[in-house]
């Protein structure tokens, strides 16, 4: 007499489906552009009204000004 053993396929079903992924990468997608944003067009550029850019062109020829001490009377 041969046993014979009969199993069945289960198969399980996650009900979320791919919905959870697209949600998850619509949410990075946001998040990346808000990063670029942030490092080039925004706040975060670094370029903003703090540089000094004080310079003195004399053109090259003329010497240098001197202060000359007020008169005294």
């Amino acid at each position: 007499m041969t046993d014979e053993h009969h199993h069945d396929t289960v198969v399980v079903e996650d009900g979320r489906g791919s919905g959870m992924g697209a949600i998850l990468g619509i949410i990075a997608i946001i998040v990346l552009l808000v990063a670029v944003w942030w490092v080039a067009l925004g706040p975060g550029s670094g370029s903003g009204g703090t540089t000094n850019n004080n310079t003195i062109n004399n053109g090259g020829n003329a010497p240098a000004a001197t202060q000359q001490a007020p008169a005294s009377s």
